[in-house]
C-alpha cells in the first residue's frame, strides 16, 4: 500500500509510539475541551459543514450507518436528525472522546439510535457488507495508513452503499490561502495553548492538514482503492471539502 506524507505526521515528535497510539493519546488529553475548541476555532461553521456532508445521503436514505472516527459523536447525533429511521454505529480509538459522546447521547435520549464502540478504522470489527453508508468527519487525516483505512471501510460497506468523507482542505485563492496558512500555523495553536494547555494537538492539526492529499489527489486515491462515482465538493472557499464515493454494485 502506498504511504502518504500525512501518514507520518504525529502529534508528539519525541514519542516512541506509532501515529495511531499518539493520536488516541492526544484526543484523550483534549477530549474535555474538544467540542468547545471546534466551535471556537471554526466560528461554529463546522456544524454547517457536517450538515452539508449528511445531505449527500438523504436521497439514498441508508438505514445502517457507520460513523468512523466519531469522536464525541457530533456527526452521529446530526445523522439521527436528518435520517430519522437510521441506526448509527460510531467507532473511535479514543476512549476519552467516546465517553463524552456517550454522555451527550444519554442527555439527548439517543442511546436507542446510536451505539458508540472503541474501534480502529484500519481493522473494523464488522463482517463484510454490513453498512448502507459510512461517514468520516475530519478523521481520515488521522489514519496511520490511509489506503488501509479506505479499503477496510469499503469492505464493510454494502454494494451500492456510499462513503462520505468530510475533511479540511486549503483554499486556493491568492490572499485567502496566505491568511489561512498563517492562521493555522500560528494563531490557532496559540489560542489552543491558552485554552487547553495542549498546543501540540493543534500544531499537529495544522501540519496534517497541509500534508494531506486533498482535492483531486484524494479523489484519485478513492478511485485507486475501489470506489466508484467519486466526487468532491469544496465548501467555504475551499477550507473544507466533502468527498463521496460508492462501492460498486455486484
Amino acid at each position: 500500500m502506498a504511504k502518504y506524507s500525512h501518514d507520518t505526521i504525529v502529534p508528539f515528535k519525541n514519542s516512541d509510539l506509532g501515529k495511531k497510539e499518539q493520536v488516541a493519546q492526544m484526543f484523550d488529553r483534549i477530549a474535555f475541551r474538544y467540542d468547545f475548541l471546534n466551535r471556537f476555532l471554526s466560528g461554529g461553521i463546522d456544524m454547517y459543514w457536517r450538515r452539508k456532508a449528511i445531505r449527500t445521503l438523504t436521497a439514498q436514505n441508508p438505514q445502517t450507518i457507520l460513523d468512523v472516527a466519531t469522536g464525541t459523536a457530533d456527526m452521529a447525533i446530526l445523522l439521527t436528525k436528518y435520517l430519522p429511521t437510521a441506526k448509527i454505529t460510531g467507532i473511535d480509538i479514543s476512549e476519552g472522546m467516546l465517553e463524552l459522546g456517550r454522555q451527550k447521547l444519554t442527555k439527548l435520549n439517543l442511546n436507542h439510535r446510536v451505539e458508540l464502540r472503541s474501534g480502529d478504522s484500519e481493522a473494523i470489527h464488522f463482517p463484510d457488507n454490513s453498512f448502507d453508508a459510512i461517514t468520516v468527519a475530519f478523521g481520515v487525516r488521522n489514519f496511520e495508513n490511509l489506503e488501509k483505512g479506505l479499503q477496510e471501510m469499503r469492505r464493510v460497506l454494502r454494494p451500492g452503499g456510499q462513503l462520505v468523507v468530510l475533511e479540511f482542505s486549503q483554499p486556493k485563492k491568492a490572499g485567502l490561502k496566505q491568511l489561512y496558512n498563517l492562521y493555522m500555523r500560528m494563531v490557532a495553536p496559540q489560542v489552543c495553548k491558552m485554552l487547553s494547555s495542549n498546543r501540540e494537538a493543534y500544531k499537529y492539526l495544522s501540519e496534517s492538514v497541509q500534508a494531506f492529499p486533498e482535492g483531486d489527489a484524494f479523489v484519485k486515491i478513492l478511485d485507486q482503492n475501489g470506489y466508484t462515482q467519486t466526487r468532491r465538493r469544496p465548501l467555504t472557499m475551499g477550507i473544507c471539502t466533502v468527498y463521496t464515493g460508492a462501492k460498486i454494485l455486484l
